[in-house]
C-alpha cells in the first residue's frame, strides 16, 4: 500500500514537472524562438496608404542611396545592415536599432529624422530578424555585443574623429541601453532610447500576466532555463536596468504615458538608475512605439535639442 502511494505521488510529481516543461517550451517558442508572432500586429512597411503618416519617409527610404554591410558576431552569425550616407559630407553617424520581431525595413521614420540632421546612418537587422542569421531573439542582450562590433566598424569607416549616436526603439531601446553598460569608445557621444524595457525578466513577467493571466513563478524561471539552454542567456542577466547603472554616455529616455506593451513605469526605473547625464521625455497619450507619430514636431525638437548639447550639429530641426 505504501509503495503504491509513493509511486502515485512520484507519478503526480512527474506529470506536473512534465506539464511545466511543456509550458516552458511553449513560452520559449512564443517569445524567444525565431517564429511568427501571432500576438503582434502585422504591418507591411512597403505599403503606403493615402492617410499614412509616414508616406514621405517611406518613399525616401525606399529610394535613397544605401550600401549593404555585415559583421560576423562573436558566436559566428552573419548580421546584415545598410549604410545611408548623409546629405553632405559628415562625421556624424547614427546607429539605429529596430524593435522586437521587426527589421531594418521598419525604420524609415527614424532614418529620415537623422538624415535631416545630416547624419550618416547605419541600420541593422538584429540577430534572428530580417536577413540576419540566428534562430532566437536576444531581447537586446546578445545584440549588445553585436553593436560593439558595429561601433568598431563605424569608427573604421568614418575615422577616429567621427561622432556616434545610438538610437533604438522598443527592443532596440533595450539594446542600446544594454550597450551603454559596456566600455564604449570616446566616439560614442549620445544614446536615445524610445520605449525600451527595464529587463527581459520584467517584460516577460508583465506579458505573461497581461496576455495569459499567469503568475511569474514558475513559468518565467522554467522558460529562462530553456532560454539558457537553447539561446545562451538567462532572463535574469539580461537587464538594461543593471547596465544603465554603469552608463557614462548622455542618454535621452522617451516613453509614451499610454504604453500598455512596455509599461511606462519601466522608463522611470531606468531613468532613476541611469548613472550618466540624462533627460526624460514622456509623450502624453502615446501607446507603445507611437511617441514620434503622436507629436512629430515635439519629438524632432526634443531629439535635436538633446543632440545639440553633445554633438557639433550644423542642422537643427
Amino acid at each position: 500500500m505504501k509503495q503504491k502511494i509513493v509511486l502515485s505521488i512520484l507519478g503526480g510529481v512527474g506529470a506536473a514537472l512534465g506539464s511545466l516543461a511543456l509550458a516552458g517550451h511553449y513560452f520559449y517558442k512564443t517569445a524567444v524562438a525565431n517564429t511568427e508572432k501571432d500576438f503582434l500586429e502585422v504591418i507591411n512597411y512597403d505599403d503606403i496608404s493615402s492617410d499614412d503618416p509616414w508616406a514621405e519617409e517611406k518613399k525616401w527610404y525606399a529610394h535613397t542611396e544605401h550600401e549593404p554591410t555585415e559583421i560576423t558576431s562573436i558566436d559566428g552569425l552573419k548580421i546584415n545592415g545598410i549604410y545611408i550616407p548623409a546629405p553632405k559630407q559628415s562625421k556624424k553617424v547614427a546607429l539605429i536599432a529596430h524593435g522586437y520581431s521587426g527589421s531594418l525595413k521598419d525604420m524609415a521614420p527614424f532614418a529620415k529624422l537623422f538624415h535631416d540632421l545630416e547624419f550618416n546612418i547605419l541600420v541593422a537587422d538584429a540577430r534572428g530578424h530580417g536577413t540576419s542569421e540566428g534562430n532566437y531573439i536576444g531581447f537586446g542582450w546578445h545584440e549588445r555585443m553585436d553593436y560593439i562590433q558595429w561601433i568598431n566598424q563605424v569608427i573604421e569607416k568614418y575615422g577616429k574623429n567621427c561622432e556616434i549616436v545610438l538610437f533604438g526603439i522598443s527592443m532596440g531601446g533595450a539594446t542600446v541601453l544594454n550597450v551603454s553598460g559596456e566600455g564604449l569608445p570616446k566616439q560614442v557621444k549620445a544614446i536615445i532610447e524610445d520605449c525600451g524595457f527595464s529587463s527581459v525578466e520584467e517584460e516577460i513577467t508583465y506579458q505573461l500576466k497581461t496576455m495569459y493571466k499567469l503568475p511569474k513563478f514558475p513559468l518565467v524561471q522554467i522558460t529562462s532555463l530553456i532560454t539558457k539552454l537553447k539561446a545562451g542567456y538567462w532572463f535574469e542577466e539580461a537587464s538594461s536596468l543593471e547596465q544603465v547603472k554603469k552608463n557614462q554616455i548622455p542618454t535621452l529616455f522617451i516613453h509614451g504615458d499610454a504604453d500598455d506593451f512596455v509599461p511606462t513605469s519601466m522608463v522611470y526605473d531606468l531613468y532613476e538608475a541611469n548613472a550618466s547625464e540624462k533627460e526624460l521625455y514622456i509623450v502624453p497619450g502615446a501607446k507603445h512605439a507611437y511617441a514620434y507619430v503622436t507629436n512629430k514636431d515635439k519629438y524632432r525638437h526634443t531629439v535635436s535639442a538633446f543632440l545639440k548639447s553633445y554633438l557639433s550639429l550644423e542642422t537643427q530641426l
